[in-house]
């Protein structure tokens, strides 16, 4: 490694680069100034910037409200990263994230989401106009809904999703919303009470609201409920270490969880490069797929370590079998480069609306009519619902 010299940091002031006070800015020598934009971007005090992927695009401002460390992560157009750590994730453009920030590999957040303070995000993807309150841990989430900023999914302060089992294992991702409606933008958003909780895996339906203070251990797939649960009496109860109950529940979330991000991956490989239109938005769609591959892996990973604790229970040799098959079809089908036939009239008709530079991806997917929309779910749902099958419990 070369010696660290100013040169990269002039090089991004004589670009336009505004630092207030660039002595006290530290930016690595593996940051390549050419993935950063001089129009509109500002670095404050105490900010560091390392890796060599760093990709900023015009409008960003960074550690406003306090430092920010910044590793490897690519950002959008007109983000605000208020303070704290960033760690090789993905922001689409126009979030806003507040100060005491913790967030780490694996998060994409599409345009428009957003966290107030003190917020820990991994292996999290927020559609658009999700918003979330303060000191919140989320990791190992994905959530969609809303169809506005006026009109988004939220989660209350104080929530967290309970991912790490007293069986030591992280097989437990929960999905609010789904991929192939939540794309279309026109969902019902969704509403997690403050001072709540989910105990992952779980999957929650559109328009569903928790009361606060509700720790979420069921599925509530239907849509528009409400839903409330108190706490649990207090009792103690003889405990078998190692002994996984609700197995065929929990393979079943993770492998639709998989395929769902596998379906989100075609949508990434075909839908978001239309409305890539200069060189540096270009590498931000890249970045974002190589992101959603890594979040892919890190589910399938993590679902492997999970049936490897079940080997020794000859009661879940089903599991086992059927989770070869599913590794088997999640690695033919990771690369969704192939359009059926819907995918195909789906792609041609949003390229041909997407022909004029003044509308963006949020704008044309807003105005898309029902037709259209149906095509491009039923492709998405056809991708997912053709990987591995659920097995029956």
């Amino acid at each position: 490694m070369k010696p660290f010299d100013h040169t990269i940091k002039e090089k991004l002031l004589a670009k336009g680069v505004a630092m207030p006070n660039p002595d006290s800015v530290y930016i690595a020598d593996d940051v390549d100034p050419d993935r950063i934009s001089g129009k509109g971007v500002t670095v404050f005090a105490g900010s560091k910037i390392v890796g060599k992927n760093t990709l900023i695009l015009p409008g960003t401002t960074i550690g406003y409200e306090a430092p920010v460390t910044m590793e490897n992560c690519l950002v959008g157009k007109n983000v605000r990263l208020n303070g704290g750590y960033f760690q090789e994730a993905v922001f689409l453009g126009d979030n806003v994230f507040g100060s005491n920030a913790h967030v780490r590999s694996g998060t994409i957040l599409e345009e428009q989401a957003g966290a107030a303070h003190t917020v820990g995000l991994k292996q999290t993807i927020l559609f658009p106009f999700v918003i979330l309150g303060s000191l919140i841990n989320f990791c190992d989430c994905f959530m969609a809904g809303g169809t506005s900023r006026k009109d988004h999914s939220e989660v209350g302060s104080s929530f967290v999703h309970f991912n790490y089992t007293p069986n030591q294992d992280k097989a437990t991702a929960s999905m609010m919303g789904n991929v192939h409606q939540g794309v279309m933008l026109d969902q019902h958003p969704i509403f997690l009470g403050g001072q709540g909780g989910l105990v992952g895996p779980v999957r929650i339906g559109f328009g569903c609201l928790t009361g606060a203070g509700t720790i979420v251990r069921k599925d509530e797939e239907r849509p528009d409920r409400m839903i409330l649960a108190g706490g649990t009496k207090s009792v103690s109860l003889p405990r078998r270490p190692g002994l996984h109950t609700g197995a065929v529940r929990i393979f079943n979330h993770n492998i639709q969880y998989i395929s769902a991000l596998i379906s989100l991956s075609a949508w990434y490989a075909h839908v978001r490069p239309i409305f890539a239109k200069d060189a540096l938005s270009k590498k931000l769609i890249t970045g974002l797929q190589k992101n959603l591959a890594g979040c892919i892996h890190e589910r399938i990973r993590q679902l492997e370590k999970f049936c490897d604790t079940l080997r020794a229970s000859q009661a879940h040799d089903r599991i086992l079998i059927k989770m070869e098959s599913a590794r088997k079809q999640f690695d033919a089908n990771m690369d969704q480069n192939t359009l059926t036939s819907q995918g195909q009239t789906f792609v041609t008709r949003l390229t041909a609306l997407a022909a004029d530079d003044k509308k963006n991806y949020i704008s044309v997917i807003q105005h898309l009519d029902d037709k259209t929309k149906s095509l491009g779910s039923e492709w998405l749902h056809g991708i997912e619902t053709s990987l591995a099958e659920p097995l029956q419990i």
